[in-house]
C-alpha cells in the first residue's frame, strides 16, 4: 500500500499528519511511504529525517502518483488531489460541517473520505481520538496566551517590598482543553475556578484542585450530549449561567472559553455587557473563536480590546505548537492504519460494519455516505 504525505497548503497550518516515528512504523507494517518535500519543515522536521525513516521524499505529483492512501492534516483540496485513482482514502480532519461542498467533491471523484475528529468516543478508539490530542494542547497553549498577554505575573509573590497576589483564572467549558487549562494555570500558580454544563465534570475539577462554579437546582437541564460532548441547554438554564457567570466573572482576572458543539455554532457564553464588568487588564483567550466564538466581539486571528479587557482569538491554536501537535496527530494517524492493517493483503482494509469505520466514513463509491451528513 502506497501512502502519501503533504504538505499541508492552508495558511498558518504548521503540523505535519507524518513524523519520522510513524513512518518508520507504517514501513514496518509493509506501506510504502512517499512525503512531499518540505511537509515537516514547519513542524521543524527536515526531509532528511523522513528519508533516514525510510520514506522517499519529492515533488507533489509524484509522490502523489499510485497512492492508495493520502494523509493530511486539513483536508486538501480536491484539485491537489488530481490523479488519485478512484478509491483512494483521504484520511485526515476534513471539517465536513462547514467543508461540506469539499467533501462532495471528494465523493464525485470517487475517492473515500475519512474525518478523523468522527472518530466515536469508544474504549477502542481513544488512541486515535485527533480532537483530544490536539484540545490537550490547545488547552495549555491558551493559559500561556493568556499569561502573555497578561500584564502581571501569575502566582502569589512574597517578597520584601511586599506581596504580589495570585491571578484569578476562570475555566469556561471542561472538556479536554478546559480541563488542561485548569491542570496548567494551577501549575502556575494562579487561583482557578472552572464551570460546565455537564454535571459530570464537577468532580473532575475540584479533583485538579479548582473550584467548580455551578448552576444548582434548575430544571430542564441538556448539558450531556451523545459521547461525553456539551449540546444545547435550556432557556431556564441559560438565564441562571448568564446571571451566575456575569456575579463571577467580574472578579477574574483570566478568562479561557473553550465550549463547543459538534456541528453547531460556538453557544455565547459571554456578553459585551459581562465583559464591560471586568476589570481593565484582564485577558480574555477564546478557543472557540473560529467556530463562532464564546465571546461577544472576538476576531479570529486577532487580538482586540473592548472596555480595557483583551480577547485573544488566535486561530488553529494546536498549530501553534506545530512539532508537539504533528507528533501526537501523527501517531492517532498511524494507531487508527493499524488497527486495520490486513497482513496478508498487506493493506487497510475497513470493514464496513465497524463502529469506528462507520464514524469515519465520508464518501465511498462515489456517494457521501455518513449518516451525520445526510441529516
Amino acid at each position: 500500500m502506497k501512502i502519501a504525505v503533504l504538505k499541508e497548503a492552508t495558511e498558518g497550518e504548521r503540523r505535519v499528519a507524518a513524523t519520522p516515528e510513524t513512518v518508520k512504523k507504517l514501513v514496518a507494517l509493509g506501506a510504502t511511504l512517499n512525503v512531499e518535500a518540505g511537509a515537516g519543515a514547519s513542524a521543524s522536521i527536515p526531509d532528511q529525517d523522513y528519508e533516514a525513516a525510510g520514506a522517499a521524499v519529492g515533488p507533489r505529483e509524484a509522490m502523489l502518483a499510485g497512492a492508495d492512501a493520502v494523509l493530511a492534516v486539513q483536508g486538501p483540496e480536491p484539485e491537489a488531489l488530481a490523479g488519485l485513482a478512484p478509491g483512494a482514502l483521504v484520511v485526515g480532519a476534513l471539517d465536513p460541517f462547514r467543508q461540506r461542498a469539499r467533501i462532495d467533491a471528494y465523493a464525485a471523484a470517487g475517492l473515500e473520505a475519512l474525518a478523523m475528529e468522527f472518530v466515536p468516543r469508544i474504549t477502542r478508539a481513544q488512541s486515535m481520538d485527533i480532537l483530544s490530542s490536539q484540545s490537550n494542547l490547545a488547552g495549555y497553549k491558551a493559559v500561556l496566551d493568556a499569561a502573555a498577554e497578561y500584564g502581571r505575573a501569575l502566582p502569589m509573590m512574597m517578597t520584601a517590598a511586599g506581596t504580589i497576589p495570585a491571578a484569578r483564572v476562570f475555566i469556561m467549558g471542561v472538556g479536554v482543553a478546559g480541563l488542561q487549562a485548569i491542570a496548567t494555570a494551577r501549575r502556575l500558580g494562579a487561583i482557578v475556578s472552572a464551570t460546565d454544563v455537564r454535571a459530570a465534570t464537577k468532580e473532575q475539577i475540584e479533583s485538579l484542585g479548582a473550584k467548580a462554579i455551578f448552576v444548582e437546582k434548575v430544571a430542564g437541564i441538556e448539558g450531556e450530549g451523545s459521547g461525553g460532548y456539551a449540546t444545547e441547554m435550556s432557556d431556564e438554564y441559560k438565564a441562571a449561567q448568564a446571571e451566575l457567570v456575569s456575579s463571577h466573572i467580574a472578579r477574574q482576572d483570566i478568562v479561557i472559553t473553550t465550549a463547543l458543539i459538534p456541528g453547531r455554532p460556538a453557544p455565547r457564553l459571554i456578553s459585551d455587557a459581562q465583559l464591560a464588568t471586568m476589570r481593565p487588564g484582564s485577558v480574555i483567550v477564546d478557543l472557540a473563536v473560529e467556530q463562532g466564538g464564546n465571546v461577544e466581539g472576538a476576531m479570529p486571528g486577532a487580538i482586540v480590546e473592548r472596555h480595557g479587557v483583551r480577547i485573544v482569538g488566535h486561530r488553529n491554536v494546536p498549530s501553534r505548537l506545530a512539532a508537539d501537535a504533528s507528533a501526537l496527530y501523527a501517531r492517532n494517524l498511524y494507531n487508527f492504519l493499524s488497527a486495520f492493517w490486513d497482513k496478508e493483503a498487506n493493506r487497510v482494509i475497513l470493514p464496513d460494519d465497524d463502529e469506528i469505520v462507520q464514524g469515519v466514513r465520508l464518501t465511498r463509491g462515489g456517494q457521501v455516505v455518513s449518516e451525520r451528513l445526510k441529516g
